[in-house]
């Protein structure tokens, strides 16, 4: 029996939080669910940071295009109430879609982002480029639903993987735009045994596929090399990892600042720079990325 309480509605949410001391910090850690140790990480990273912690479980449908992996996304809910219950978290907010989205009574498309009427878009320069470009509603999706689990919970805190880099880039843009009394943690990406970094949808890739995804940190890596020997400029570090991928499906390998502008030189600027990768093997697109900070 669970200790922490399974929240399924917005009151049900607010009543809990109204319970808690509002002088103590709450943190918050978003999640669709099939939790792994990546997820974890942040939660563990919550519970150490907050006196309370909530995790939401919610696969999100304004994410999705109508051609992705809405349906069959990995869903185990029973396994991951389990986890946030053994790691100590305060509470799990699991809504359904129709208390996300009060508007999909009935609809048809779920994906759909204009189940609300009020959106909010990302901004031109950062959300349509690279996963942008490739998912061109996708991150309308991911900041509508972050910023309903915001304004819902009220969290003093909230923590994000690094591995999403684009993802976490335009929620710190947003709560900065927006002025939102929230502070975004980003946290490091989580590797198997092997180096692939964890993700939900690993559990897509067969056995031979996920020794081919090896091969992107292993890229990765051999950039990371260059770069601490001295290689600045983007279009070598690039070449190397591309010679390390050879024969993949690679979408992209671009080096970029935290305004997700394309950098020549790794030299310019005073922040870190994100080498941002995602390759198909098989039916999946594996993202993965590594922030190199100024030598």
């Amino acid at each position: 029996m669970m200790n922490a309480p399974i929240l399924r509605t917005k009151n049900e949410l607010l009543a809990f939080i109204n319970k808690l001391d509002s002088r103590q910090d709450l943190g918050l850690v978003p999640t669709m669910g099939a939790l792994h140790n990546g997820h974890k990480s942040l939660i563990q990273a919550s519970i150490q940071d907050n006196p309370h912690t909530i995790v939401s479980i919610f696969v999100n449908p304004t994410q999705f295009a109508p051609n992705e992996d809405l349906s069959t996304y990995p869903r185990s809910l029973e396994q991951d109430y389990a986890l946030c219950d053994e790691l100590g978290v305060s509470a799990v907010f699991a809504p359904s879609v129709e208390e996300m989205y009060p508007s999909a009574q009935g609809a048809g498309a779920l994906c759909d982002s204009a189940l609300d009427e009020v959106r909010l878009l990302p901004p031109k320069s950062m959300g349509y480029v690279l996963e942008g470009f490739a998912r061109p509603t996708h991150f309308a999706g991911v900041l509508q639903v972050v910023l309903k689990l915001f304004m819902l919970t009220r969290a003093n805190n909230a923590y994000f993987g690094q591995k999403d880099a684009q993802q976490l880039l335009l929620i710190k843009r947003m709560v900065r735009d927006l002025c939102l009394p929230i502070c975004i943690h980003g946290c490091p990406i989580v590797r198997d045994e092997f180096g692939l970094a964890l993700s939900s949808r690993n559990a897509y890739l067969s056995d031979e596929e996920r020794v081919q995804a090896l091969r992107l940190h292993q890229a990765l890596e051999s950039i990371k090399q260059a770069y601490n020997q001295g290689i600045t400029a983007a279009k070598e570090l690039q070449n190397i990892g591309i010679k390390v991928l050879n024969n993949m499906d690679i979408e992209y390998l671009e080096i970029i600042d935290e305004n997700l502008a394309l950098i020549e030189d790794l030299r310019q600027g005073g922040g870190a720079c994100i080498v941002v990768l995602v390759v198909r093997v098989g039916r999946v697109r594996l993202l993965d990325n590594l922030w190199l900070e100024p030598n």
